[in-house]
């Protein structure tokens, strides 16, 4: 998360009346932008990860495990402790069972949407080294020990995907009634919010200009005593506290679904996400391309969201209950009505799969971007020209068809060559499976990529793993000039397959048949993997394209990440990167353990978190086959996935000892 503004923010009537000089000085700020930066060249590669915590609170007397409140107190003790750090010294011990620099040693927290949330990212970028990538894992265990030394003896940072009871009776430590203004919600008490202005105006005001709460409805696990068909005991359905109650009744919650009605269900969640930074403003829009169709992929391999408000659900991932949270589409823009106050109708919420490929790269056909793209035209035009191609021009004109939904009212008027706080505002509330982060103004920060879809692992070899994993996938598509490319629309039938539960093991996703460089340029000097150099279409010896329907089809996650036939895999891919590079021996024998995590988790030998979570609670001694995620089978995995974290477990499917390292 980034800097958080100060300032008096504005309800959703006085936003609706400064939109369009929000959206228009938000172009100004991004052809400022663009003009500055577009002819950037040489950044190295740099990058970092963001790992986002749960913190509970344990009553072992009671056997609960409640989501501690105390973010804010927790970030002071880590702020004032980073000062005195800073001002001469680093935790004794680390430094002297570490390696690494300083600035590894002393990462960075933030606060999150969740008052029970905190965010940890690395205290300065890696490097393209091989070293940086080696202390990946040991700076996120640095994080979660300096993190746990700032909190009470009772309490712990977690890195679950989803809070199991988030929303049942008395989840929270404090304890606060569902009684908020903000969210209004049957379950979720506005104190849950980060107290800053942004988070619980954002929550009003998707609510307002809805004009009804948002609702999510994750279908429920049929067990062998959940009651058929499933209505929700635990949806209040006589409260009349604010108008939007009557919400439920009147069909917000379906039948055989359980039923969620607040943001906080969905940003209260917990990811890992991935940034890069490009050589320039070309490889970043390649890349972005390039990981796009990786989204669901990588999504349905770190699936790990099973349970919501207190039920064990019949999906594995959050991504879907996370976009439905933040979808402020009015009853007309999401198609249930005619047009008369809203300016387009718009498929998807804000929060979802991208919508379009934006590169140059010549390979991109047509037939890829086959979903109809919604646009603000005018700003299309405006952008066209003033120079901006068209794959760009339509990115960025799609994106600004969304309101701005908090505007602080000191920061109306800007200086659009020295702020972007107007292009944020819109860019960055357009929360995909991957983000194009143009470089920030008077920085000297170059273009990015970040990678979203990825959800938190138990343990941090895990997290340490994939997040490896992506970074030498990127070398490997830029070094060997690979072409992903798939339709969008297949890439969006992806996305929901992999919320299917065990999609990992039972779905077939569309992928690329052949993403050897045959008709697209690689980096320059690159090797090739094929020892084929490419050729651009009507040049000698090019080939005819096809049919774009014969260049995919459906594969599982095993063969997409371990090879099948002609296909070479994902990981095998990056493993003629590492030797294209002559990677040593000794650091090419410690990636591979993180690797093999990769490979066997694709091929099924390893669990997903959803699947053994599913599987710890339906095995528990107090569960009685009814998907009901008790406070006492809660309190119990909490322990659990605590005690896998500190190496503690050798719970079988997760953690190093089921690797044999």
């Amino acid at each position: 998360m980034g800097l958080l503004s100060l300032g008096t923010p504005l309800d959703w009537e006085e936003c609706k009346k400064l939109a369009d000089h929000v959206r228009e000085h938000g172009i100004d700020q991004f052809l400022s932008i663009w003009r500055n930066t577009k002819d950037k060249e040489g950044d190295t590669l740099l990058w970092g990860d963001e790992v986002e915590y749960i913190v509970v609170s344990y009553d072992d007397d009671e056997k609960d495990a409640r989501l501690s409140l105390r973010q804010a107190e927790i970030l002071k003790t880590l702020a004032d402790d980073e000062a005195l750090k800073r001002a001469g010294g680093v935790i004794p011990e680390q430094q002297e069972q570490s390696s690494v620099s300083p600035a590894e040693i002393l990462p960075t927290f933030h606060a999150e949407y969740g008052r029970y949330m905190l965010e940890a990212t690395p205290g300065a970028p890696y490097s393209c080294s091989l070293k940086d990538l080696l202390s990946v894992e040991p700076n996120m265990k640095r994080r979660r020990v300096i993190a746990k030394a700032h909190m009470k003896e009772n309490e712990s940072p977690i890195t679950l995907t989803s809070y199991p009871r988030l929303g049942c009776e008395r989840f929270t430590d404090p304890y606060y009634p569902p009684t908020g203004a903000a969210s209004r919600s049957l379950f979720l008490p506005d104190e849950i919010i980060n107290p800053h202005p942004r988070f619980p105006t954002l929550t009003a005001n998707i609510r307002t200009r809805r004009t009804e709460k948002v609702a999510m409805n994750v279908p429920i696990f049929f067990d062998e005593n959940t009651p058929r068909p499933f209505v929700d005991p635990t949806i209040p359905r006589d409260r009349d506290l604010f108008p939007e109650d009557a919400n439920a009744r009147e069909g917000a919650a379906k039948v055989d679904h359980i039923y969620m009605d607040s943001m906080g269900f969905g940003m209260g969640c917990c990811c890992l996400q991935i940034t890069f930074q490009a050589k320039n403003v070309v490889e970043a829009r390649r890349l972005y391309d390039q990981l796009t169709p990786l989204g669901p992929i990588m999504l349905a391999m770190t699936a790990a969201a099973p349970l919501w408000r207190g039920y064990v659900s019949n999906q594995d991932c959050r991504w879907n209950v996370i976009a439905g949270s933040v979808d402020d589409r009015p009853p007309e823009e999401r198609g249930e009505g005619p047009l008369k106050n809203s300016r387009y109708r718009i498929p998807k919420s804000r929060y979802d799969s991208v919508d379009c490929y934006l590169s140059e790269d010549e390979r991109l056909r047509p037939e890829y971007n086959d979903v109809p793209l919604v646009k603000d035209e005018a700003i299309r035009q405006r952008l066209l020209d003033a120079g901006i191609d068209e794959r760009l021009a339509n990115h960025v004109s799609h994106l600004f068809i969304r309101d701005p939904l908090v505007i602080f009212s000191e920061l109306i008027d800007q200086n659009d060559t020295v702020s972007s706080d107007h292009f944020e505002n819109i860019w960055s509330t357009n929360w995909q499976t991957m983000r194009f982060k143009p470089p920030p103004p008077g920085s000297d920060i170059g273009w990015r990529v970040e990678f979203r879809s990825m959800e938190i692992q138990i343990t941090d070899f895990e997290n340490a793993a994939f997040s490896i994993f992506i970074v030498l996938l990127t070398r490997a598509i830029l070094s060997f000039g690979l072409n992903f490319y798939i339709p969008i629309s297949k890439v969006d039938e992806n996305m929901q397959l992999a919320h299917h539960r065990g999609a990992i093991l039972t779905e077939k996703f569309w992928f690329r048949k052949n993403v050897f460089p045959t008709t697209g340029s690689c980096s320059e000097g690159a090797p090739h993997i094929n020892g084929d150099k490419p050729s651009r279409p009507g040049s000698p010896g090019a080939p005819t394209l096809g049919p774009v329907e014969d260049e995919y089809e459906r594969m599982t996650i095993n063969e997409i990440m371990n090879g099948k036939g002609d296909y070479p895999g994902l990981l095998p891919l990056v493993e003629n990167y590492l030797n294209s590079i002559n990677c040593d021996v000794e650091t090419r024998c410690e990636l591979n353990k993180y690797l093999a995590l990769i490979r066997r988790r694709a091929s099924g030998e390893l669990q997903t978190a959803a699947t053994w979570i599913r599987e710890f609670v339906r095995n528990h001694p107090a569960y009685k086959k009814d998907s009901v995620v008790s406070r006492e089978i809660n309190y119990d995995l909490i322990k659990a996935v605590e005690k896998i974290t500190n190496g503690e477990g050798r719970e079988e499917g997760l953690g190093r000892e089921m690797l044999g390292f």
